[in-house]
């Protein structure tokens, strides 16, 4: 115990000495003629934008957030910066439920659905449509579109009508959720009186 405290001791002693300024002036004169380190100068504008980016990346966070929710077998996942976007709203619910309802009613009774992903600023969904064994996936946003995937796929009659089915399915889809987007971006209004 006695060794660990003295050894302790020692390296306190040590780094005293070593900030005595002369010392440290002295090591770093020669670190520069040996030509180990380089200094660099320094100029104030340069710090203080150094500076403010280090602010803002502690005071704004990187990275959403993000909740997931069951409605009725299917999940919906919403993504957001604070707790208030991350709240689901009972028209949110009843408009993912009519979605999976009006898919199975439209597109195919045998699907099993992925999770609706509801960003700020996009939404997509994805699925699988299993007599068929074709992945869908329905984005608004930024990348618009319907998209299939798929291995050894027969194209037939049924696989056409399929497509046209997805195709025609995601203009309701996408009218669907941009109402449920542009719903999200609306401001709550302040109430003056508290």
């Amino acid at each position: 115990m006695s060794n660990q405290y003295d050894e302790i001791k020692r390296l306190l002693k040590s780094s005293r000495e070593m900030l005595n300024s002369e010392q440290v002036n002295e090591s770093r004169k020669t670190l520069i003629e040996k030509d180990l380190i380089k200094e660099m100068d320094i100029k104030p504008d340069n710090l203080a934008a150094d500076t403010e980016e280090e602010i803002d990346m502690e005071t704004e966070p990187q990275e959403d957030k993000s909740k997931s929710y069951r409605v009725s077998g299917g999940v919906i996942t919403l993504h957001g910066k604070d707790k208030t976007d991350l709240e689901l709203s009972t028209d949110e619910k009843m408009s993912f439920q009519e979605t999976m309802d009006d898919f199975v009613e439209e597109v195919s009774d045998l699907s099993d659905f992925g999770v609706l992903n509801l960003y700020p600023e996009n939404v997509d969904w994805s699925g699988r449509i299993i007599d068929e064994d074709i992945e869908f996936y329905f984005s608004i946003g930024e990348k618009n579109g319907v998209y299939i995937n798929g291995d050894m796929i027969q194209l037939d009659e049924e696989l056409v009508e399929l497509i046209n089915k997805l195709t025609s399915f995601y203009d309701k889809f996408k009218s669907k959720w941009a109402k449920v987007l542009a719903q999200r971006k609306k401001t709550n209004p302040i109430d003056d009186e508290v």
